[in-house]
């Protein structure tokens, strides 16, 4: 199915006159040296990070011979996205299974994102699933790198990786508030503060600090969510710079949907519910809280060259009360019964620490100017759930769906007691480099060689019989190509291989193999109207090999394992193109427009994943008035192809947009209404793991204003 014409043209009316200059993640007029944060050097003056992309190399976008996209902090205010869940869903390429209300998956070209990172640093998600959502006002933007990610971390699949990038020191004294009131009784302040430390302006510190609360259009559902970081900059001695910070967010969630709606019925029908139907009870919740602190020490050497070492640690809470609501026959009667409870307590922890050290600069061979990275890191992280036994009301019948949140009565918990345990370590060596070979034509060379060990089980995962594992030791090469056609025209071609280790277990109860995984793209960017906008276009393919893929349920076995999902690992190939155009159309207009375009294949040559949209529209628009400034009017949103699950439900293609008007009261005061969902579409979404609607239109006010 193409996608519907308007989407095609609509952004054609935000062109006004020429801006200056481009939308890139490194500003094309600096060089990597200037643009960079560590790089602040005796003035004490600070700019904007410039993206290390796809490769580790301080490259403009235009120069990375992968897919790249950006969803900045203008954009994520100006449409009201303070969820990263939300900001995602309006990426190119990137697909959103919230399938519960506190647990999502990410995709991107037919295969779950494995990898989210926090200013290029991070360890691949349990199971590709993350907990909750991160506030996006702690960031300055989100970068979305699409392909295999083999020169991030050396694990990984051939989807994409996830990067958000923390705000920093400014070299100025401002900051700004806002404060929010939304339907179902949304209420948001936000502070973000920046302060010069020192008289010479060496030094400099920025408080970052959000809290949310309110209801939601599903039943009985509240969350409560608080945000602080703080982050210090600045000098030492002449060459080094030194940052220190720390994040702590506390989540509450009361009336949570641990698992997804039942929607199939018996006679093959698909059971339409209001958007609100929830399976949690009143006295269910899943809290979270986690603390990260990292440290930065970037030091100058000699002729350009920078020595670097990081390190950063996060520990994570969860408590959870919950009820799974499901069927054991997988669908529900004539009459919407058919489904049961399984009560659930827990609290887990998780310890994640990462040190990393590089060293990079130009060097010249040849007659010519090149870039070096090299590298080494270790990863470490600790898991433990420990559970609260169910000692009545275990599988007890629910009433016809959808029902109210006091029909199932909360059990009787046992004593705390451990359940699972896991633990790994990635070690790697890497190196990158990004060599001239003539003026036109430059190669980009990159190796990661791993080592993992592992012993015990997921937090996500089943309870595995094999929780002792032989370390895994792989070599993955990254090769790619550019070619400046002219100044404004770059042409690439990019592959590397990867791997990943899997928390699924097959039918014996035994974790699959590491999944083995290939990815060639090829494309060409341009810059337009002056380097005002970028376009990209880009071909791929990619194979994964041994991919954890579910089978069933396992049944009859008189053990343990009774009930427990099984996977088989099986082999997928990907192959599609996207194209995306962003950047500023003219002085006061900004424009994204992406289109992705899919085929999934199984080791039988037929369709698979088929919850995997085949084809997605992303846009976002917005422009000032020429007649009248002070007036700010943006449109973005997202539109997809049908997706259906085997044995489950299906959704038709669906268009979903959001708009916002802003309008400048004063120099330091805006007033901004924004409308979510504007046509008030009903959908169904999270197909992976079950379904869940969407939310309804709503409407919210935020008056931000300048300090």
């Amino acid at each position: 199915m193409t996608p519907p014409a308007f989407l095609l043209t609509a952004c054609a009316l935000a062109a006004a006159s020429l801006p200056a200059r481009a939308q890139t993640a490194a500003t094309p007029a600096e060089s990597p040296q200037a643009a960079s944060l560590q790089t602040v050097v005796v003035t004490g003056k600070r700019a904007n990070r410039v993206s290390k992309g796809a490769t580790g190399l301080a490259m403009d976008v235009k120069e990375t011979p992968q897919t790249i996209s950006n969803i900045d902090g203008e954009d994520m205010a100006n449409f009201g996205l303070t969820g990263s869940n939300e900001a995602l869903g309006l990426a190119t390429g990137i697909n959103v299974e919230q399938y519960e209300t506190n647990r999502a998956t990410f995709n991107a070209r037919g295969f779950d994102i494995q990898l989210t990172q926090v200013d290029g640093l991070g360890m691949t998600n349990a199971w590709g699933t993350v907990v909750g959502r991160e506030d996006t006002f702690l960031f300055d933007r989100i970068e979305l790198i699409r392909g295999a990610n083999g020169l991030l971390t050396g694990v990984g699949n051939a989807s994409g990786t996830i990067n958000y990038i923390r705000k920093r020191p400014l070299n100025q004294d401002n900051g700004e508030f806002n404060l929010t009131l939304g339907a179902w009784g949304k209420k948001r302040a936000a502070l973000d503060l920046n302060k010069v430390l020192t008289e010479d302006g060496a030094w400099a510190g920025r408080l970052v600090v959000a809290h949310e609360d309110k209801d939601s259009y599903l039943r009985d559902l509240h969350d409560k969510r608080t945000s602080v970081y703080g982050v210090v900059d600045g000098q030492i001695g002449s060459r080094g710079v030194l940052t220190l910070g720390l994040t702590a967010v506390d989540s509450k969630q009361d009336s949570p949907m641990w698992g997804s709606l039942t929607l199939r019925r018996a006679d093959g029908t698909q059971a339409d519910f209001p958007v609100g139907s929830s399976t949690s009870q009143r006295w269910t919740y899943w809290n979270t809280r986690s603390y990260n602190a990292f440290i930065e020490y970037a030091h100058q050497l000699a002729e350009g060259w920078e020595a670097k070492l990081t390190y950063n640690t996060r520990h994570g809470d969860e408590s959870t009360r919950l009820l799974y609501a499901y069927s054991p026959t997988g669908v529900l009667n004539a009459d919407n019964t058919g489904l049961i409870g399984w009560p659930y307590r827990s609290e887990g922890d998780t310890d994640h620490r990462v040190l990393d050290a590089n060293l990079s600069g130009d060097f010249t061979a040849f007659g010519r100017r090149h870039r070096l990275l090299l590298g080494v890191s270790q990863s470490r992280e600790k898991t433990a759930v420990n559970i609260f036994p169910v000692q009545d009301h275990m599988g007890d019948a629910l009433p016809a769906f959808p029902y109210g949140g006091d029909v199932y009565t909360e059990p009787t918990w046992g004593s705390r007691q451990p359940s699972t345990r896991g633990e790994q370590k990635l070690t790697r060596l890497y190196a990158a480099s990004q060599i001239s070979l003539t003026d036109e034509l430059k190669g980009i060379l990159g190796m990661n060689a791993v080592r993992l060990a592992r012993s015990g089980a997921s937090i996500y995962g089943n309870a595995a019989t094999n929780t002792v594992y032989p370390d895994t030791r792989e070599v993955s090469p990254y090769v790619g190509l550019t070619y400046a056609f002219s100044p404004a025209v770059t042409g690439y071609v990019s592959y590397s291989d990867i791997f990943q280790n899997q928390d699924q277990t097959d039918k014996k109860g035994e974790y699959l193999a590491p999944m083995k995984g290939v990815n060639a793209e090829a494309g060409v960017k341009a810059e337009w109207l002056d380097r005002a906008l970028l376009t990209t276009f880009a071909v791929f393919t990619a194979r994964q090999q041994g991919l954890a893929t579910y089978g069933g349920v396992i049944t009859g076995t008189g053990t343990s394992l009774d009930g427990q999902s099984w996977y088989e690992g099986k082999d997928v190939k990907s192959r599609g193109f996207e194209a995306e155009a962003t950047g500023r159309l003219g002085k006061n207009a900004k424009l994204t427009l992406g289109y992705t375009h899919l085929k999934l294949t199984g080791p039988d040559g037929q369709d698979i994943y088929e919850w995997v949209p085949r084809n997605t529209v992303n846009f976002r628009v917005d422009s000032r008035l020429p007649a009248l400034p002070a007036l700010h009017l943006g449109v973005g949103g997202r539109w997809q192809s049908e997706v259906s699950k085997t044995g489950g439900p299906k959704q038709d293609a669906y268009l979903v947009a959001n708009a916002f008007a802003a309008y400048e009261v004063s120099p330091a005061a805006t007033l901004r209404l924004n409308v979510n969902n504007l046509f008030d579409k009903k959908y169904v979404g999270g197909l992976a793991y079950g379904a869940i609607y969407g939310e309804p239109r709503n409407v919210s006010v935020t008056l931000d204003y300048k300090l």
